[in-house]
């Protein structure tokens, strides 16, 4: 469905991502995970053409079109003061128009189905300036899925949410990748969500993918230590594993 093909980005030289090389399936949900600076939203950018990089990004074996291939929630969005959620999200059926082409009757239905997904409907017509964090996070990805898009893109998609609203957010998304097919690719820090909800998880370090594989099989004391540092542990749990961080010393 979408693949990086020894893709490199640099930054005045210095190799931020690569080459990295991966393939994700229609359908499928993989979790990128890696410490700070381990070149996640790098990767992301490259797919939506938002930085410039050496490789090909590709979806069903042709060069990738972000906003019709691709929808993609960053992590650090703009977000227009003023303007409010429901027109915001409408702004996700912009590549679907024509230039000066109105929204159509199914372009408004999508961007209200999409609110209702994110429990948005009472804010529709809030300006973006008034929401909280989560409320703001929801949007963004409400916008995404108006999108309609086979591939979702997130960044940090839970990044301003509380544990209960992320675990709403990410079923949303389960629900969506299950119902209509979506193939999804996330960006995460919370290693024990991204091993509840991701089919696969590809451990980056450094810019490079060192790891890859199903969550019980990344998401060990003998894979992660080696990258984020000896202060974290691995719970067994029946639903899967949980990492905890840990003290570095007793003081």
């Amino acid at each position: 469905m979408i693949s990086w093909d020894q893709v490199t980005v640099q930054f005045n030289g210095h190799t931020a991502v690569g080459p990295v090389s991966l393939s994700v399936a229609e359908g499928e949900w993989v979790g990128v995970i890696g410490p700070n600076g381990a070149g996640k939203s790098t990767l992301m950018h490259a797919a939506v053409g938002s930085v410039e990089y050496s490789g090909l990004v590709s979806f069903d074996h042709r060069a990738a079109r972000a906003g019709l291939d691709i929808a993609w929630m960053p992590q650090r969005p703009v977000l227009p003061d003023d303007m409010g959620v429901g027109d915001y999200v409408l702004l996700g059926r912009t590549p679907h128009l024509t230039y000066l082409q109105a929204e159509s009757a199914h372009d408004v239905e999508t961007m209200r189905r999409a609110l209702q997904r994110l429990d948005l409907v009472d804010l529709a017509r809030r300006p973006l300036g008034t929401l909280s964090g989560g409320e703001a996070q929801r949007a963004v990805l409400a916008r995404a899925l108006a999108q309609e898009a086979p591939v979702l893109l997130l960044d940090e998609p839970t990044a301003s949410l509380d544990v209960g609203h992320a675990v709403e957010v990410l079923d949303v998304i389960d629900d969506l990748r299950r119902k209509e097919g979506l193939t999804v690719v996330f960006a995460a820090h919370d290693l024990t969500l991204a091993g509840r909800f991701a089919d696969r998880l590809v451990l980056m370090s450094e810019g490079r993918l060192v790891v890859e594989g199903p969550p019980a099989e990344v998401l060990t004391e003998a894979v992660l230590k080696p990258h984020y540092g000896p202060s974290i542990r691995v719970l067994n749990d029946p639903d899967g594993p949980v990492v905890v961080p840990m003290r570095s010393t007793n003081a």
